[in-house]
């Protein structure tokens, strides 16, 4: 009783002292909580750049396609797609763009490999493009990954068995979370792939300069977490890694994005065979220079060339 007294009506300094340590922890604490929560915010909902191409003028002859994401609003979200072809019977490769990117950004990659007679597809994710919504950093983005593999292999001039998937970060993961349940994929490129979201969100944490103060990275983890609850029992994608045996996989290892580069090479080091693994010294193809560039381009379309040929040859 004595204690409960001093500490509702402190006298001694030391009383007063440890009164005072414990209301700047409970402020420190609040605050915290509070930016963490603005910051998680703004990683859901990052700023959307759009990019229209006038399809009659644009070279590759693209078309519109259009497919349906299940679990959105009413039910269900409606997506669109810029589909470039190859030859007939081609395989397809859908390029999945990442964190705080669109489909426009990814137009050189995607003219790259059309000019070697493969059928192109790409997309915007949701809170990116001209697309609304939040940002789920991988849970959700599977889900529009496979619907958007869905809609191509019911084509009548591709081929549903022979599709690969180019992802960057955030779509890198969706890739590969597809590509462990569908053996229509059969080749990867994972560029700066990780293995759960809330890595991405310390990512970004860190890129806002916030990554240095106490419990700011976990509370935003935290935060994250909770909006995202219905996927609290989804395993890493690390777990599931043993799926792709057989299903050749490019790991791009960024070296200007530490985090990133380093659950890339773990993830490449759990991976199967066939496994290959590229170390390049600027990551975020689309802000590489055009020589750079080139040069990636050329890397990725030689991986998919010996992996997976536009023509129906066995994959090496």
């Amino acid at each position: 009783m004595q204690i409960l007294y001093e500490l509702r009506y402190p006298n001694r300094l030391s009383t007063k002292m440890l009164m005072a340590l414990l209301a700047l922890a409970f402020f420190a604490v609040l605050a915290t909580t509070a930016i963490a929560g603005f910051l998680v915010y703004r990683i859901v909902k990052p700023q959307r750049t759009s990019t229209e191409i006038n399809m009659a003028s644009f070279p590759g002859r693209p078309e519109v396609l259009e497919f349906v994401v299940p679990g959105g609003a009413g039910g269900a979200e409606k997506r669109e797609g810029w589909f470039f072809p190859g030859l007939r019977g081609a395989a397809t490769i859908v390029l999945c763009h990442g964190y705080e990117s669109s489909r426009g950004e990814l137009l050189t990659l995607e003219s790259a490999l059309q000019d070697h007679q493969y059928n192109v597809f790409i997309f915007d994710f949701a809170a990116h493009g001209a697309n609304g919504g939040i940002s789920t950093l991988g849970y959700h983005e599977v889900d529009e990954v496979r619907a958007a593999v869905d809609v191509l292999a019911a084509r009548p001039d591709l081929d549903p068995t022979r599709l690969g998937l180019w992802g960057y970060n955030m779509g890198a993961y969706a890739a590969l979370r597809e590509a462990e349940n569908d053996k229509r994929i059969r080749a990867l490129v994972l560029d700066s792939v990780y293995d759960e979201p809330k890595q991405m969100v310390k990512v970004g944490v860190e890129r806002n300069g916030l990554g240095g103060f106490p419990l700011m990275v976990r509370a935003a983890q935290f935060s994250f977490e909770y909006l995202n609850y219905a996927h609290r029992d989804d395993p890493p994608v690390s777990k599931k890694l043993i799926a792709l045996a057989g299903v050749p996989t490019l790991y791009i290892q960024a070296m200007d994005d530490p985090e990133l580069a380093e659950t890339t090479r773990q993830m490449f080091l759990k991976a199967p065979e066939p496994r290959e693994q590229a170390i390049i010294p600027h990551g975020n193809f689309v802000s590489l220079g055009d020589e750079e560039k080139r040069a990636y381009e050329n890397r990725v379309v030689s991986f998919f060339l010996v992996r997976l040929p536009p023509v129906g040859q066995h994959a090496r």
